[in-house]
Parts: structure tokens; C-alpha cells; sequence
């Protein structure tokens, strides 16, 4: 699997255009996206851990319509594959974990860059 820049995979043309020109909303899903994302994550590497398929492919379908909705377009197509094989019941569970690790880091990458819109947003407020 090719090398990903987390700036290949961020867009928020959707965010801005449902928020409507409401710094408040753009702050807000931020806010809940960068608090429900590690969790999210840390569920499904327990669930990897523990050979947990089921819970793991439950946490990555939370996950993957947030990652759809902040623009993530790559990162959500690779969380739905680890769904799928989480689903599967873990049939290679190093591919799994090798993608959902490739997931992670793209997103933790962009999770700093949301992190920063965020802040800058609120100083508009």
C-alpha cells in the first residue's frame, strides 16, 4: 500500500458548507470529532488485541461515517475494509491491524491539523 499524506486525506468543503457560515457548528464538530476519535480507536485496538471482531468491526463502523463526514475520504474507505474483515471474523488479523494502523496514523496526523482549525476558529468566536 502506497505511502498516504494526511493532507491528501482532510477536506472539509462538506463541514463548511452544512455549518452555513457558523463558526460555532465548525467548532462543535470539531470539538466532538477530536474527542470521540481516540476513543473510538483505542476500542478498536483492544478489540485487535483481544482477537474481538465484532466489537472491533462495531467501533470501525462508528468510526466511519465521521471519517466521510471530516473529508477523509481514504482513511474511511481503509476503516470500512477493517470492518469488512472484522466481520469476516478476522481471517488475517495482520492485514487488519496493518490497516487499521495505516488508518490511525493518517488520521492522528489530521486530528493535529482539526486541532489547530479549531483553535483558530474560536478565537473568531
Amino acid at each position: 500500500m502506497a505511502d498516504i499524506s494526511p493532507d491528501q486525506d482532510l477536506d472539509l468543503s462538506f463541514l463548511y458548507e452544512i455549518a452555513d457560515g457558523s463558526t460555532e457548528f465548525i467548532v462543535e464538530s470539531i470539538a466532538m470529532f477530536l474527542q470521540q476519535t481516540p476513543e473510538l480507536f483505542d476500542d478498536i485496538d483492544r478489540s485487535l488485541a483481544g482477537k474481538d471482531w465484532a466489537t472491533a468491526g462495531q467501533a470501525a463502523h462508528k468510526l466511519k461515517p465521521n471519517l466521510g463526514f471530516f473529508g477523509m475520504p481514504i482513511s474511511q474507505e481503509i476503516i470500512q475494509e477493517v470492518e469488512i474483515a472484522c466481520k469476516e471474523g478476522g481471517l488475517n488479523a495482520e492485514e487488519i491491524t496493518k490497516k487499521f494502523n495505516q488508518v490511525k496514523t493518517l488520521v492522528n496526523a489530521n486530528l493535529i491539523t482539526l486541532q489547530q482549525i479549531k483553535t483558530e476558529k474560536e478565537a473568531e468566536l
